[in-house]
């Protein structure tokens, strides 16, 4: 009998749980606190009114370290208690500062974590990037202005001799004084990968991915709030996660016209070195295109990007699909495009792990509107690359390459509603040798035109197939 009690006894030892850490990540509209656990353990999670609080009960557990370390700032905790439960077990007290939205879940062991217990803490209106451009604001003021525009070039049509005209003589129109070209900024939004509980690759020197990445991207950041006619808008400026679908969500409601994610690449030896650029794959568009049209919420959003003008709402099943998959080409080839030039620049002050932009099914570049990149910046797990990694001279280089090659398509292929659009309309007419797309055109018909070869047409012009939009230039080469 006794050793029956031993016995059980050690079997209910063995069920009891240890709170081996506490760990915090505060983001912008979220905080995330993670229990990192001895074993498997049941929990209950419930909110608290007058004053708000977040109670968080784990049966047969015990802590075993000090939650008076974790950094509460920018939280919307502003104090943690801790206590035994009557019965037994362990009561975490959050003590908040602001409303929230709580939800639970654990995790079991992989392959850098034992059990984990996951609470979230969302807030709710909150936004997850500094300084958020309102998408309905936008969406009206580029409507405003393709309206306008519309109008001005209904008048000077109806200005120009033989021009048809509608017989009655029309009523007199008032002048009004021109207003000013609203100039939107090109938005790129910029993705630090990993982040939080999820350090990504780890250097043999102990430098973490998620570090170096992060520094990365607020340094490209600035370049790009400091060119006129273009605005950044990171997916994460601090250390925590974000859901792969979730930082394309935040660039498709910042209205971004450009993502970019940037990463530092591993391998199971110190040799491979080098920067890679991947766009999306075929397979991988074509696979969103299927997951799109699936998803209720998406067959009745908007695509085509700034714009905002193209509804799947009252599109048939078949349609939908084409247009979602001329949308995923056009996006596809841009990103294509853009890849290069960057990987051209990236060329110039790092060796290339590729020589050319590599195409793979990432879900974070399954955006169907917005043209994307995945940047891997260098091998971590290479202790060469793993040094210049942690310089800010080279990440600041690795910034400036990264900008030169999106900047050059950009300015070279503005978006109708943006700044750099109205410089190219007010202040340079194309030249001999160059050529504005009309509607109608076709990459073809304007090949046939003047004479030229279509691969050369689009050779010169790092074109990837055949989509051109009305209002940008080509490059004719002599015949």
């Amino acid at each position: 009998m006794p050793g029956l009690v031993a016995l059980l006894a050690g079997i209910s030892s063995a069920h009891a749980a240890t709170v081996e850490s506490m760990r915090l990540w505060a983001a912008p509209d979220h905080a995330r606190l993670v229990f990192d656990l001895s074993g498997a353990v049941n929990a209950n999670v419930f909110s608290l009114a007058n004053p708000d609080r977040l109670v968080i009960d784990l049966d047969e557990s015990r802590l075993d370290t000090d939650a008076s370390t974790l950094p509460l700032e920018g939280s919307a905790i502003e104090a943690v208690r801790t206590g035994t439960r009557d019965g037994g077990g362990l009561r975490v007290v959050l003590e908040l500062n602001r409303s929230i939205e709580p939800r639970h879940f654990v995790l079991p062991p992989n392959d850098k974590y034992g059990h984990r217990l996951v609470v979230d803490l969302e807030y709710p209106g909150e936004s997850a990037v500094e300084n958020p451009i309102d998408p309905i604001e936008a969406m009206i003021r580029d409507q405003e202005m393709l309206a306008q525009r519309n109008n001005a070039q209904a008048q000077a049509q109806a200005q120009v001799p033989g021009s048809e005209a509608s017989p009655a003589a029309p009523a007199p129109v008032e002048v009004q004084p021109a207003q000013p070209h609203p100039q939107r900024d090109i938005i790129i939004a910029i993705d630090a990968g990993h982040g939080g509980e999820d350090p990504g690759a780890i250097g043999p020197g102990g430098t973490r991915e998620k570090d170096v990445v992060l520094d990365i991207a607020r340094k490209l950041a600035s370049d790009v709030n400091g060119t006129p006619g273009f605005k950044a808008v990171l997916t994460r400026d601090g250390d925590y996660y974000l859901g792969l679908r979730q930082r394309t969500q935040l660039a498709r409601e910042q209205k971004a016209d450009f993502f970019v994610s940037i990463h530092a690449d591993a391998f199971n030896s110190p040799r491979p070195e080098g920067s890679s650029v991947f766009a999306l794959s075929q397979r991988g568009a074509t696979s969103e295109t299927a997951q799109w049209l699936a998803d209720s919420e998406n067959r009745s959003d908007l695509i085509g990007g700034v714009d905002g003008s193209l509804s799947l709402r009252d599109k048939d099943q078949v349609l939908r699909g084409v247009l979602l998959d001329l949308t995923m080409t056009a996006t596809l080839n841009d990103s294509l495009s853009i890849g290069g030039q960057v990987l051209d620049q990236l060329g110039q002050i790092n060796r290339l792990h590729k020589s050319r932009v590599e195409q793979a099914g990432f879900m974070v570049l399954k955006s169907p509107d917005i043209p994307s990149l995945l940047i891997e910046t260098g091998f971590i797990s290479n202790p060469g690359e793993e040094r210049r990694l942690r310089d800010p001279v080279h990440q600041q280089g690795l910034a400036r390459a990264i900008f030169s090659g999106i900047r050059s398509h950009f300015e070279r292929n503005p978006p109708p509603a943006s700044r750099l659009a109205w410089q190219r309309d007010h202040q340079r007419q194309p030249t001999g040798n160059e050529y504005r797309i009309q509607s109608g055109d076709t990459l073809s018909s304007i090949a046939v035109r003047h004479g030229v070869p279509v691969g050369q047409l689009r050779q010169v012009n790092d074109l990837n197939g055949d989509v051109i939009r009305v209002g940008q230039v080509l490059r004719i080469p002599s015949s």
